[in-house]
């Protein structure tokens, strides 16, 4: 290679990153300087409360049974 097209790979490589740097700063923009507030998790007891007994109840369906539609045996 001859130096003029190493000068001309760098120019293109330095305009290259230039325009790179620009556009994700429009687009991500800077960092601001403001403080952010955050919400804080409440402390976490070991106190149960029992549930609602209109939700979970003795005689409600229970998923986790394998119910069968169509009865295999053929007669």
């Amino acid at each position: 290679m001859k130096k003029t097209d190493i000068a001309m790979v760098i120019l293109i490589a330095t305009i290259s990153v230039m325009i790179a740097f620009f556009v994700t700063q429009s687009v991500i923009g800077s960092p601001s300087g403001e403080t952010v507030k955050v919400k804080t998790v409440e402390k976490m007891s070991a106190n149960v409360t029992e549930p609602d007994p209109a939700i979970f109840n003795e005689n409600a369906i229970n998923p986790a049974v394998k119910i069968e539609i169509n009865d295999d045996t053929s007669q």
